[in-house]
């Protein structure tokens, strides 16, 4: 088997989870890959579905900070933003959000789930029209209580505001999505005898199998900065910062409550004579009715994302302040040096790295999307002023 489906042999073929399906050479949208592999849906679009509305294709670049669509590996969940995307139109004024809304709406018992649609999950490549497949997924996730999973965010462009849904998946542990199978969902018989165990499970009994991994290795300097998009917000906060660093504290908590929403009190200190200032404060676990809290320290660097990391000695410094039932978080808008990063690993040490990509990421998910939302961010959200 090959890590990659040559443009003429994707009719037939199965769906293995991220194995690159080749595009065309023509240039054109007949170059898709996705309408090969999945008989009956669209060539464009973030949503594509067939006729009969059993097979639903989610599309993403993955590279759009307004829209930040995000598979996170480790855990199977997926993040995914419909489509009405443009003032002017109602929430469901869109076929993507209608199907969203109908899909959320049917997982409540086994006849309801049985018609959702499959939804399968592929990603752009980077290179041409080669796509990915991410999985496949099945709305809502451990964890997520109904009513959070499905929510409808205000956005604004042009001055004018209008919502859009910002949907939570899971995506099962199926390795390999067989064309046979779809073939099946296509002619009325999800629950074929080709149908895999863990969607067979969920529609039974509603128990998601989420396809779990875990990290190789560290992250590269590249994986923890952002695209060029991105790049523009992380200069746009080095910028407003540089001059008074120890005011980027403020910005880095309110950014680590946004990863961490169970974040309780936090507690700014004052500047340290080596120029470093820190925060401490508590995450809470637990019910609602008995928080336990669990005290953390925090490091900011508001360092230039083209020029400087972090190294050991700053690592160094947040490792001597984390006190016995402690953890750390470290927040940059840049990224961390391999062998700052390394050792962190290797040693065990209970810290949270928050890099630049990071960062942009959360504020994505918030709605942070150019410049003039940054600075109405900074002065209404982290309390930095305008």
């Amino acid at each position: 088997m090959t890590s990659s489906v040559l443009f003429g042999e994707l009719e037939g073929a199965d769906l293995v989870v991220d194995r690159t399906y080749q595009g065309g050479p023509a240039g054109n949208s007949g170059d898709d890959p996705i309408n090969k592999l999945v008989k009956g849906v669209g060539n464009q679009g973030g949503f594509r579905w067939n006729k009969d509305l059993t097979i639903v294709v989610l599309y993403t670049s993955g590279k759009e900070p307004a829209w930040p669509d995000a598979l996170d590996p480790y855990s199977g969940i997926l993040t995914y933003f419909g489509d009405n995307r443009k003032p002017g139109h109602d929430l469901h004024a869109t076929r993507g959000n209608k199907i969203l809304r109908d899909a959320f709406a049917n997982i409540d018992s086994p006849e309801k789930r049985a018609e959702v649609p499959i939804f399968l999950v592929f990603q752009k490549s980077g290179r041409g029209r080669d796509v990915f497949f991410r999985g496949l997924a099945v709305p809502g996730a451990n964890g997520v209580a109904s009513g959070d999973d499905l929510v409808a965010v205000w956005r604004a462009a042009g001055g004018n505001r209008f919502q859009n849904y910002r949907a939570t998946f899971t995506i099962l542990n199926v390795p390999q999505v067989m064309a046979s199978w779809l073939q099946s969902v296509r002619e009325g018989n999800a629950l074929a005898d080709d149908c895999p165990g863990a969607y067979r499970t969920w529609v039974t009994i509603g128990k998601r199998s989420p396809l779990l991994s875990h990290r190789v290795g560290l992250r590269t300097k590249t994986e923890q900065l952002p695209n060029a998009k991105g790049m523009t917000l992380l200069h746009s906060i080095h910028a407003y910062f540089k001059n008074d660093p120890y005011a980027f504290e403020a910005c880095a908590v309110s950014i680590w409550k946004m990863l961490a929403p169970n974040t309780g009190e936090v507690t700014l200190t004052r500047p340290w004579r080596d120029g470093g200032r820190d925060a401490v404060g508590h995450y809470l676990f637990g019910p609602p009715a008995d928080k336990l809290p669990v005290e953390f320290a925090l490091e900011a660097k508001c360092y230039d994302p083209d020029k400087h990391g972090i190294g050991v000695k700053e690592m160094s410094r947040l490792i001597s302040r984390i006190k016995h039932r402690q953890f750390g978080v470290f927040v940059t808008t840049s990224w961390y040096g391999k062998q700052a990063y390394a050792e962190i690993r290797a040693d065990g040490h209970p810290i949270v790295l928050i890099s630049g990509g990071d960062i942009v990421d959360a504020l994505g998910r918030a709605g942070v999307q150019n410049d003039a939302h940054l600075k109405n961010w900074l002065a209404e959200v982290a309390g930095t002023g305008a």
